[in-house]
């Protein structure tokens, strides 16, 4: 009788048919199969049968008849979420226009959540979101809505105002159907009956326990969520500041932050008050002692870390919201800062409550260093803050730490926890903030004076490394500052260090060494100042750099130490060190950046040295720890037996490509040296000398099908072409000719077209070599990779191959014009297939 009554005026036939038994039990079974069947063939077909009943005129109908109808025995709980859910999606979904009568369909859909207004929560939470989206919808629908609200028991009407005010803010992309303006409408026409929203809320939070049937907590809970939803959507907007702050809903709030079951959602609802309203900050700071004494302290004792996020949440919110006023520095004030570095200092498994805080503490430091330098204000409030930001930095340093490492237990890598990566990422401002509010000096000396034993054996390694990482971070602002700054006690920890061997080295240690890497780089240029410094620190480098933990801040930290201390970098102890530190490399255990670095720092100090000769044979040396990399892959070539062994021939490949980098490397560094007229011509024609007769054989060889040699053969060619051009003009048609045939050998490796390329930049304009140019093209062209390339789909396969070819031919136009004749007559042989190459080189010149 209830569903008739309300049925919406889609006609009685509709009606008829939605009550049919043999339909209800179809979709009961079918229901019943789409969350319980065992096999994917039974979920699929029922799926598809509801997919097609929910686009049925007769849907509404049935929906409503399940939803609304009275007859007992009630049908599953699963077929009245599923019935509830289809009339949500239809009344959404922009395919389905409502029902004639929208008010007959809000009337059943009423009926239904009285029904079901103490049955389980999400049944009665979709009945709810189905007549909100109605009422978004339907023309006047949230005036007709609010007019029948007074006939809902309050578990009902409670539910339903909670997810009113989310279609406001309801993603559009998720919602569609429904435009910007119709959302404005309905937010205005929401927010007038807020009044009486907040009165009912009022009401329910004054009721005696039980008074509905619903436990205490939990409708307190539901009362707090549908404040959060109302808050939200402005609830409060044009309310005066002093009623506000006085609100007893903003009471019963921050009393709720006593009861553990409404801690959370009483939280979300004062955060965004305070970060809507900025009239609360001060309120809320007046509260700051009593959170403090009564809320955070127990709970830090007692370790719940859902309350200290809570609060921390809440405070971090109210501070950031107004940090001038925090920078006043009031008892309340004070009490707030004191309370999130305990919150800071708090060690829980992850950094989440320590992280959250980190805005707050920028946006204080940045709103008291902002205040005039000059002013009284500045010097009384950055004193009265100094100690809150020392005793945060002690804090901060604590929790940046890495942990769970055996600091006696040798021979093992560590390494740092995802969260903590991520948290001294984050710490990066802060630290420059506390630099620069303390003094550089002040924070030097709160870094290295510690106390710690002189004696090895008894350094906390952990609080040296989380001190050498502060100490890195703020470089930049140190090296501004320009105070004296002793670096006594980072070479004492150096020297300890690198007298070690690998065996005595912990954990820990092996952190150390990136820590003090990275310290080392960034000071490189106070650091070796004195000449006294340098040999340990090289010793230190060279150390570091057989860790794959600190090779890479301890190669760029050589790399640096090169670069400054060039005065005396090639005196003939320190280049022993150089040479040992290269000829270490040959075991392939470094990354090749790490190598390309530390070959880039060698080849850097090489080239100071004055003596001319000394400086040839010098480079030539290490020229030649390299070269015998490579030289062992072409021996392998004459040698079946050895490259039928796959783990060895995997192996001599790998340490051959990393030679390969680092000869690039030490061409790619010699062609500044040139430029500025450290290397002579002498010099270079050694090293041509060495190189290319190695990388001729190596060209010829059947390792060139290796995709990762021959790009590295390239580009060490490439850098070597770039540092002795003129060395190469005469070699110019043999290496063209290498490249292609390669080419036609080993079709997808775009290596050798890139390489091509770069000789026609360096060497293309010449006339006698145009033959040798034509010649090329016309072989690169009719290789079959780039014949099958006719249609664009084949294209977007060969990604890489066709930029090169495409690099290519560009380079061909704007080296050799003379010569565009030939390349259309290239381009025309296979047009289709060249088509993508011509129009990219006709972005670099008109045709």
């Amino acid at each position: 009788t209830h569903a008739r009554a309300h049925l919406p005026a889609a006609g009685a036939a509709a009606m008829d048919v939605a009550e049919s038994p043999d339909l209800q039990a179809q979709l009961a079974a079918a229901v019943h199969a789409l969350n319980h069947a065992s096999h994917p063939s039974a979920r699929l077909a029922a799926n598809q049968w509801l997919l097609g009943l929910q686009r049925s005129p007769h849907a509404w109908a049935l929906a409503v008849s399940l939803l609304a109808s009275a007859d007992h025995p009630s049908p599953s709980a699963d077929l009245l979420f599923f019935a509830a859910q289809m009339l949500r999606r239809k009344i959404q979904s922009p395919d389905y226009s409502l029902p004639d009568n929208a008010a007959q369909l809000l009337d059943a859909l009423l009926v239904a959540a009285r029904r079901f207004c103490l049955a389980p929560p999400r049944l009665l939470t979709q009945i709810c979101l189905a007549l909100a989206a109605l009422a978004l919808r339907a023309e006047g629908g949230v005036d007709g809505l609010f007019a029948r609200m007074p006939h809902l028991p309050d578990p009902a009407l409670l539910e339903l105002l909670t997810v009113l005010p989310e279609e406001v803010a309801q993603d559009e992309s998720g919602d569609t159907g429904v435009d910007s303006a119709t959302r404005c409408r309905f937010a205005r026409e929401l927010l007038m009956h807020a009044p009486a929203v907040l009165e009912f809320l009022l009401a329910q939070s004054e009721k005696p326990a039980a008074a509905d049937g619903v436990p205490l907590h939990e409708r307190n809970h539901r009362i707090l969520r549908c404040l959060l939803s109302w808050v939200r959507a402005g609830c409060f907007s044009g309310a005066p500041a002093s009623a506000l702050a006085a609100h007893p809903l903003l009471t019963f709030a921050f009393n709720s932050l006593q009861a553990f079951f409404s801690f959370e959602v009483a939280i979300e609802v004062m955060t965004e008050l305070v970060s809507q309203y900025q009239e609360l900050p001060q309120a809320f700071l007046s509260k700051m002692p009593y959170i403090r004494e009564v809320l955070l302290l127990p709970a830090l004792a007692n370790r719940s870390e859902k309350i200290i996020a809570g609060l921390t949440s809440l405070m971090c919110e109210v501070g950031q919201a107004a940090p001038g006023l925090v920078a006043e520095g009031s008892n309340e004030a004070l009490s707030l800062s004191d309370a999130l570095l305990r919150c800071v200092a708090f060690s829980s498994e992850d950094w989440e409550i320590a992280e959250s805080t980190l805005q707050f503490w920028c946006s204080l430091a940045h709103c008291i260093l902002g205040i005039d330098e000059q002013t009284s204000k500045r010097n009384a409030t950055q004193e009265l803050f100094l100690p809150v930001f020392s005793s945060l930095l002690d804090a901060l340093l604590f929790r940046a730490q890495i942990i769970d490492i055996d600091e006696h237990c040798t021979g093992r890598v560590s390494s740092i926890p995802d969260g903590l990566v991520q948290f001294r990422l984050n710490l990066e401002e802060l630290l420059v903030d506390i630099c620069l509010l303390l003094g550089a000096p002040a924070y030097i000396n709160k870094l290295l004076s510690s106390g710690w034993g002189l004696a090895s054996q008894s350094i906390p390694w952990k609080e040296v490394e989380v001190r050498m990482y502060a100490l890195s971070m703020v470089a930049d602002t140190i090296l501004q500052d320009g105070s004296p700054f002793d670096f006594s006690v980072v070479m004492h920890f150096v020297n300890i260090l690198s007298s070690r061997t690998p065996a005595e080295l912990n954990g820990c240690q092996f952190l150390v060494y990136k820590s003090f890497g990275d310290v080392i780089g960034s000071y490189s240029k106070w650091l070796s100042s004195s000449k006294s410094n340098i040999k340990p620190l090289l010793l230190f480098c060279a150390s570091g750099i057989s860790k794959s933990i600190s090779s890479n801040s301890c190669s760029v930290a050589l790399r640096k130490l090169c670069e400054d201390a060039s005065s005396f970098i090639h005196e003939p102890p320190i280049l022993d060190i150089l040479f040992w530190i290269s000829e270490g490399m040959g075991e392939g255990n470094l990354r090749i950046e790490d190598e390309e670095e530390i070959i880039s720092a060698i080849t850097h100090a090489l080239c100071s040295i004055l003596d001319k000769e000394l400086r040839k044979t010098s480079l030539a040396r290490l020229l030649c720890s390299s070269y015998s990399a490579v030289e062992k892959i072409i021996d392998i070539d004459r040698d079946e037996l050895l490259r039928q062994n796959s783990s060895a021939y995997a192996q001599a490949l790998n340490i051959a490509v990393r030679g390969l980098h680092r000869m690039g490397a030490l061409f790619s560094h010699l062609a500044m040296s040139i430029t500025s007229g450290l290397i002579d011509d002498d010099t270079i024609s050694v090293l041509f000398g060495i190189f290319w007769p190695l990388l001729e054989k190596l060209t010829q060889s059947s390792h060139m099908e290796n995709t990762s040699l021959s790009t590295a053969a390239c580009r060490s060619l490439s850098s070597a072409i770039h540092s002795c051009g003129q060395h190469f003009q005469i070699l110019l048609p043999k290496i063209l000719e290498c490249l292609s045939m390669n080419f036609l050998l080993y079709q997808r490796h775009d290596c050798f077209l890139r390489t091509a390329a770069n000789m026609i930049e360096e060497f293309g304009h010449k006339e006698e070599y145009s033959v040798v140019c034509v010649r090329t093209i016309e072989t690169f062209s009719s290789a079959a990779s780039l014949s099958n390339l006719n249609s664009s789909y084949t294209c977007d396969q060969e990604p890489d191959l066709i930029e090169a070819y495409a690099n290519f031919t560009s380079a061909f136009i704007r080296c050799c014009p003379k010569l565009l004749s030939h390349l259309a007559r290239c381009l025309s042989c296979h047009f289709k297939r060249q088509l993508y190459a011509l129009q990219q080189c006709t972005k670099e010149q008109h045709l």
